[in-house]
C-alpha cells in the first residue's frame, strides 16, 4: 500500500519538477495523501525505479557507420553545407574563429551542455579529494542521473565523472551546493566565470541545464567556453573516457559516455551531449586531425540521429575545406623583408641616431585554419611613419601591419620603437661641427 502511495507522489513529483514549480505544491501534495516524514527516507529508492530521464528518453539507435558513409558520399557532390538542426557552428581552436555557422550568435537554450562551465566553475574553486555528502535536493532532481541518494558520499572526483560522462543532474546539484553554497550561489560563480571569459550574450541561473527562461548562451559562446575547458587537463581527460568507474558511499559503480561519436569517429576527442525540450538534442564535439583542431556545437536537432549527422557533417567539411597555415611565420618573414629594406629610410629629425629599430607586436594566434583555395590569398599590408621628430620613446607607434585573407582584415599588429632615441643638444651639435674641420 506504501509503495502504491509513493509511485504516486514519485509521479507527480517529478511532474512539479519538469514544470519547474514550487516546494510549497509538493509539500502539500504528500500532506494530503497523508505521508509520514520517515517514510520519504523510500522516495529516492522509488525514483531511481522510476525515473522520468529527460536526456535519454529517445531510445534511438543511431548508426554511426552509415550515417558517416552518408555524409562522405553526399558532401562529394554538394558544394555549400547544409544541416537540419537549428543551429550549428564550427569552431578554430587555434585562432579563434568561426569557420562555419548557422545562428550561432543566437540566444538559446542549451540544456546539458551547461555542464561544460559548471565542470570549469567546479574544478577552479575545489579539490578533487573533497568528500560531498549528498543533499535532498540532489537526490530528487529529475532529469538524466548518477543514481544519487540522500546522503551518499562520494568525491568531487566522481561527481565530475558523473556529470560528464552520464550527464547526472543530481552530480551537478551535488556539485553546485558544496562549491556555491545553494543553486544561486552557484549561479552566480558561473557568470562570474562568463564574465571573465568575455561573454556577453550568455547567462546562467541552473548548473544542469534544465530549461529556464533566465538560462541561455550562443554557439559561438558555448565554443569559447568549450575551448577554455579543454585547456585544464582534468576536464579534457573526462571527457575523452568512454566508461567510467565511480565510488559511491565506496561501492563502484560504472558509468557510459553519451557521446556515441567518442571513439567511433576519426580525431573526436570530447566533449558532451545534451536534451531538453527547450533546447532539443544537443552536441558540443573536439575534435582533431593532423594540426586542426575544431569545436563543433549543434542545437536543437530533433533526433539523436539528426544530431550526430550535421556534426559529422561540420567535421567532414571543416577538414575537406580548411587547412591549417602558420600566420605567425608569414607576418615575421614578410616584416624582416620590409625592414631591410626600409627602417633606413625612416628619417629622425634631430635624433641622437639616425636609424631606428624597429619591432612588431604580438600576432594573437600563431596558426590559423584557411581555406584551401584561399591560402594564396594572404596579403600582408604594412604602414610607417618615415620622417620622425626626436625624441622618441621607447615602444612609441610609428605605424601598423594589416593581415589580410582575401580583401578581409583578419589582424592588426602595431611597429613600434624598440628603443627610446633622445633629441641632440648643444654638445652634440657642437661636436659634429668640430668632426666637418
Amino acid at each position: 500500500m506504501l509503495k502504491k502511495k509513493l509511485l504516486k507522489i514519485i509521479l507527480i513529483l517529478n511532474l512539479l519538477i519538469i514544470i519547474n514549480t514550487t516546494d510549497v505544491i509538493a509539500i502539500s501534495i504528500i500532506q494530503k495523501e497523508n505521508i509520514e516524514i520517515n517514510e520519504l527516507d523510500q522516495v529516492n529508492e522509488i525514483i531511481e525505479e522510476n525515473k522520468i530521464n529527460l536526456e535519454e528518453t529517445e531510445n534511438e539507435e543511431v548508426d554511426l557507420k552509415q550515417i558517416q558513409e552518408e555524409v562522405l558520399e553526399t558532401s562529394a557532390q554538394v558544394e555549400e553545407l547544409q544541416i537540419d538542426s537549428r543551429i550549428g557552428l564550427i569552431y578554430d581552436r587555434a585562432s579563434g574563429n568561426v569557420l562555419y555557422e548557422k545562428n550561432g550568435y543566437k540566444q538559446t537554450p542549451m540544456a546539458s551542455t551547461t555542464k561544460i562551465l559548471t565542470s570549469i566553475v567546479v574544478l577552479e574553486n575545489a579539490n578533487l579529494s573533497d568528500v560531498v555528502i549528498v543533499d535532498s535536493k540532489a537526490a530528487s532532481i529529475g532529469g538524466s542521473r548518477l543514481g544519487l541518494k540522500k546522503n551518499d558520499k562520494i568525491t568531487v572526483n566522481d561527481l565530475l565523472y558523473g556529470l560528464m560522462l552520464c550527464s547526472g543532474n543530481d552530480a551537478a546539484v551535488a556539485l553546485a551546493i558544496h562549491v556555491g553554497g545553494s543553486i544561486d550561489g552557484f549561479a552566480n560563480l558561473m557568470n562570474e566565470k562568463a564574465k571573465e571569459l568575455g561573454l556577453v550574450n550568455s547567462h546562467f541561473v541552473v548548473p544542469h541545464g534544465l530549461d529556464n527562461e533566465e538560462h541561455y548562451t550562443t554557439a559561438y559562446e558555448l565554443a569559447k567556453i568549450t575551448d577554455y575547458a579543454l585547456k585544464i587537463d582534468k576536464i579534457k581527460e573526462i571527457v575523452g573516457n568512454r566508461t567510467a568507474t565511480v565510488y559511491i558511499n565506496d561501492n563502484p559503480k560504472t558509468i557510459n559516455n553519451t557521446n556515441k561519436l567518442l571513439g567511433n569517429v576519426l580525431g573526436v576527442y570530447g566533449v558532451k551531449t545534451g536534451f531538453t525540450n527547450g533546447a532539443g538534442r544537443c552536441l558540443v564535439t573536439a575534435c582533431k586531425r593532423d594540426d586542426l583542431d575544431i569545436i563543433t556545437v549543434i542545437i536543437g536537432a530533433d533526433t539523436s540521429t539528426i544530431r550526430s549527422k550535421d556534426t559529422i557533417k561540420l567535421i567532414e567539411y571543416a577538414y575537406k575545406e580548411f587547412k591549417i597555415v602558420n600566420i605567425k611565420e608569414i607576418v615575421e618573414k614578410q616584416f624582416t623583408n620590409w625592414e631591410q629594406v626600409n627602417s633606413g629610410r625612416i628619417f629622425i629629425n634631430k635624433g641622437v641616431n639616425d636609424k631606428v629599430k624597429l619591432n612588431i607586436s604580438s600576432i594573437p594566434f600563431k596558426n590559423m585554419a584557411i581555406k584551401k583555395d584561399e591560402i594564396n590569398k594572404i596579403n600582408v599590408e604594412i604602414n610607417a611613419i618615415y620622417y620622425l621628430e626626436a625624441p622618441v620613446k621607447q615602444g612609441e607607434i610609428l605605424g601598423n601591419l594589416k593581415v589580410v585573407l582575401n580583401n578581409k582584415i583578419i589582424s592588426v599588429l602595431q611597429i613600434y620603437s624598440q628603443e627610446e632615441i633622445k633629441k641632440k643638444d648643444i654638445k652634440e651639435y657642437l661636436t659634429e661641427f668640430l668632426r666637418v674641420f
